[in-house]
């Protein structure tokens, strides 16, 4: 049986009461191969487009029950995708302006442009299927960077999304607080496109990788001659982000001069670039992120009393993953996905041992460091089931009750020993044996024993 491939047809909607010039023009089009839908109203015509997709309308200017120009209006507001052509026996200025100001694609007189009609519908349908993926990119960065993927459904992780959820709307400043590798960025992200400012910059820089002065650079941007090798004027990430959202990370490795300036910002929403004299303006919300105590920093004097006052407006304790062990499985079947068409794609599942070595791991660098040693696992792993031997020597240690293998005793090193080299040659026994300078048969045995 033959397949036949299914061909996407464009559909074009014609709005005209006048019955045979509507039908005329939907057979001159139907002919260029299109799909076309009719409609003698303005109550037919948006009865249509609720029932079907349609790419284009060509409507009339004049129509029984309303006026095109203004039905243009109504159709963008709501079908913000489709291209509309307006139609006139009798054009005139006001009309295309005010058409166009709706948002027509473009506005016509009938009857003397015949021939351009089916090349305006093809610029039409261009520019209507490039809206869409447009509009279906922007879903899929929302989805991307929005709360859906802060993955999760332990009690502190949802009380932390319920107040981002919450703060997010507003303009408030936020300061996030939790352990490096928590999730920080992906917070601030998630705040920003749940925000009127989604859709605008988002900026994000980590205080603690730069020193002083090229820090205040990065942030508020410099003058030409400010200083040696600034030869020309450069936009501080502080402007680059102007209308939406800045990103401050480790906020409490500022240097105290510093804090200052952003103390500024926040206050008049101005600054002044380094070399320069005069103030510049910016609309900017500021998002904050730190590891530290910034009360006992302001105690000991390293972090401004006023600027924590601004920027504690709205405080978020992001949770270690220690204190979240429930959301590990839905985490490293996440990173399991994300991972293994990269570099193993024949990789499925998590075995049950694996899982429990997971659990019981500690996580000082929290989710960052639950990334990593799955993405290392998966490299490593030889068959379609992570297994413990492709994770790090630390983890593979066996649990019985409260008693850990010793990593001295003889049996465990031996094991972990063979495990290694047998990843390493890719399960390749007579290989393994060579390198371990034993016979094959000894290490089947050994494989045996150990249940490798």
């Amino acid at each position: 049986m033959v397949h036949l491939k299914k061909i996407n047809v464009n559909k074009i909607l014609i709005i005209d009461d006048e019955e045979k010039l509507r039908a005329l023009m939907a057979r001159i089009i139907k002919l260029e191969g299109f799909e076309v839908s009719e409609a003698a109203s303005c109550k037919a015509g948006l009865k249509n487009l609720a029932q079907t997709t349609i790419d284009v309308v060509l409507c009339d200017v004049k129509l029984p029950d309303g006026n095109g120009v203004e039905l243009v209006k109504e159709i963008k507001n709501t079908y913000p995708c489709i291209e509309i052509i307006l139609l006139t026996a009798y054009g005139n200025i006001a009309d295309g302006v005010q058409a166009i100001k709706n948002g027509a694609f473009d506005y016509i007189t009938k009857g003397n442009d015949n021939d351009k009609i089916i090349p305006l519908i093809n610029r039409a349908i261009e520019k209507a299927q490039l809206q869409k993926r447009i509009e279906k990119l922007e879903q899929q960065v929302g989805k991307k960077y929005g709360f859906e993927s802060i993955l999760g459904s332990s009690p502190l992780i949802e009380e932390a999304i319920a107040f981002a959820k919450k703060v997010a709307p507003t303009h408030a400043s936020v300061l996030l607080l939790g352990e490096t590798g928590t999730g920080k960025e992906v917070f601030a992200q998630a705040i920003h496109n749940g925000s009127q400012r989604t859709g605008k910059p988002f900026m994000a820089l980590n205080c603690s990788a730069f020193g002083k002065d090229l820090l205040e650079s990065e942030i508020f941007g410099h003058k030409a001659g400010a200083f040696t090798g600034a030869i020309k004027d450069k936009k501080g990430l502080i402007e680059e982000a102007s209308t939406g959202t800045l990103f401050l990370d480790e906020i409490g490795e500022m240097h105290y001069d510093l804090q200052a300036k952003l103390l500024r910002v926040l206050e008049t929403n101005e600054f002044i670039k380094v070399g320069d004299t005069k103030p510049t303006k910016v609309d900017v919300r500021i998002i904050a992120a730190t590891n530290r105590d910034l009360q006992q920093e302001v105690k000991d004097g390293r972090f401004r009393e006023d600027l924590f006052y601004r920027l504690n407006v709205f405080t978020i304790a992001l949770p270690a993953l220690r204190d979240r062990k429930k959301d590990i499985p839905v985490l490293a079947e996440f990173f399991l996905q994300f991972f293994a068409p990269k570099t193993n794609g024949h990789l499925h599942f998590i075995s049950k041992d694996f899982m429990e070595r997971l659990l019981q791991h500690d996580w000082k660098g929290n989710i960052r460091e639950l990334k990593n040693v799955i993405e290392r696992a998966v490299i490593l792993a030889t068959n379609d089931v992570l297994t413990i031997d492709s994770l790090p020597l630390e983890m593979q240690q066996l649990l019985y009750g409260q008693q850990t293998l010793s990593a001295f005793d003889l049996a465990s090193v031996e094991k972990l020993h063979i495990q290694r080299v047998l990843n390493h040659t890719k399960g390749n026994k007579t290989e393994t044996a060579k390198l371990l300078n034993i016979g094959l048969t000894t290490l089947y045995r050994k494989i045996d024993e150990y249940k490798l």
